[in-house]
């Protein structure tokens, strides 16, 4: 039971490839989510793609992986205040649109909002009770 359950420290990391699939397969979606304040949506969409390999690459060989686990639970967090939740207000999303189809993306973007809630606590416990590598991090 103990080598089903150690699997969780590859799976949990590893299921973040989605991430770098979406950004590097669909670079528009990716840059649709950097605020229209922000320049070079292009720059951050692969910018992110890198920091997102990095740290699948630093949690899954175990070096630095405190930092990783940290660094990645304060980027989702900011996602989550900086796109998901104003989108979710209605910000920042077509306005031209249908009023079915707008309410039904704010819905997904609470949604998208909520689970970056979830994540960032499960990264945040990674990093306190997975994580080996405490170099940087105590």
């Amino acid at each position: 039971m103990d080598k089903f359950l150690n699997a969780g420290r590859y799976i949990f990391p590893l299921s973040f490839l989605l991430y770098v699939g979406l950004h590097l397969g669909k670079p528009d979606v990716g840059a649709a989510f950097v605020p229209d304040y922000i320049p070079f949506p292009y720059f951050w969409n692969y910018f992110t793609l890198a920091c997102i390999l990095l740290f699948i690459l630093s949690a899954v060989i175990g070096r630095y992986d405190k930092l990783a686990y940290c660094l990645m639970a304060l980027y989702v967090l900011l996602m989550a205040f900086l796109v998901h939740l104003p989108r979710a207000m209605g910000h920042e999303l077509d306005t031209t649109a249908m009023t079915a189809n707008m309410n039904r993306e704010k819905e997904l973007e609470m949604v998208n909002f909520f689970r970056n809630i979830m994540v960032t606590g499960a990264l945040l416990a990674f990093a306190k009770f997975v994580a080996k590598d405490k170099r940087v991090i105590g």
